[in-house]
This record gives structure tokens, sequence and C-alpha cells, in this order.
């Protein structure tokens, strides 16, 4: 892997991981039984709360950008 590579290659992961980690607590979610399925719990939470924390901030970055763009350019 070159060095320029290995920053995208790091952001895809990265963009990744959350709904990785969110899949995996589902999956231990389904394949376990009574209290083995409590250790899954915090994952859920700690991806879904990340995915919320990502969205809501492109959200404002967006909004950032097209509130930017209607005023023009700033002489």
């Amino acid at each position: 892997m070159s060095v320029r590579r290995a920053p995208r290659f790091l952001a895809a992961l990265l963009a990744l991981s959350a709904p990785l980690l969110i899949l995996l607590a589902l999956l231990v979610l389904l394949t376990r039984q009574g209290t083995d399925r409590l250790p899954a719990i915090p994952a859920l939470v700690i991806g879904c709360g990340l995915l919320g924390t990502s969205a809501l901030r492109r959200r404002r970055r967006r909004a950032e950008l097209l509130r930017a763009l209607r005023q023009g350019p700033q002489v």
C-alpha cells in the first residue's frame, strides 16, 4: 500500500466502523440467549450514537455551506 493510499483506506475503514459495530452487535443479539446478550447493548448504542452524530454534523456543514453560497462572495 502506497503512502498516498493509506489515508484513503483509513478514512474508508473509519466510515464503515460504526455500521459494522452495529451489525456485529445485532449479530450477537440474534445468536445469544438470555443474559449473554447484555454485552452487545453498549456496542449497539455506541454505534447508533456515532451514526447519529455523524449525520447531524454532516447536516450542519451542508446548511452552513448552502448559507455561504446564497450570500455570495465576500469582498
